[in-house]
């Protein structure tokens, strides 16, 4: 399997890029007054971390739906 078709690269390179969000996210937080707006921006990067965590999963194949070919009908 080339890199290319590797979906494992791929999945590392966009845990990179959601890792990047989240910590943008947080950091402007502290750089924003207003609560709501505050709020959206954690609660999106609590939604991204679950992201994260589901890319690992998928990785590691700690997940039954990872770890299962899906049967033809």
């Amino acid at each position: 399997m080339t890199t290319e078709n590797n979906p494992i690269h791929h999945t590392e390179k966009i845990k990179v890029q959601m890792r990047q969000l989240i910590n943008h996210l947080r950091e402007d937080v502290g750089k924003i007054t207003e609560p709501k707006a505050q709020a959206l921006f954690e609660t999106s990067a609590e939604v991204l971390t679950g992201l994260v965590k589901a890319f690992d999963d998928y990785e590691k194949k700690n997940e039954a739906a990872w770890r299962t070919e899906s049967k033809s009908p």
